[in-house]
């Protein structure tokens, strides 16, 4: 289980992401790159990273839930996910 502050680490980058994107779209579309680098790092997309929104696991992270595939498969066994079944045959 990941940390709490890398979680909320996490959190910050994805705000800082959503505040500057038109500013960096703007910019880009200038071709003004001297000013996208006075931008903080962190208002970059390319930092972002998937990870699951219970547990911080990095690993395994299922796009479609937000979640890594050991807690999809733990919550989908427990019927917490809607039309989610666990196949068996």
């Amino acid at each position: 289980m990941a940390k709490e502050s890398m979680k909320a680490r996490e959190v910050k980058r994805a705000k800082l992401v959503t505040k500057y994107a038109a500013k960096r779209a703007q910019l880009k579309k200038e071709g003004n790159y001297e000013a996208l680098q006075a931008l903080p790092k962190n208002a970059s997309p390319v930092r972002l990273h998937n990870c699951c929104k219970i547990t911080g696991r990095s690993k395994g992270y299922v796009r479609l839930f937000g979640i890594s595939r050991i807690q999809l498969r733990e919550m989908a066994s427990q019927g917490l996910i809607p039309g989610v079944r666990k196949a068996s045959w």
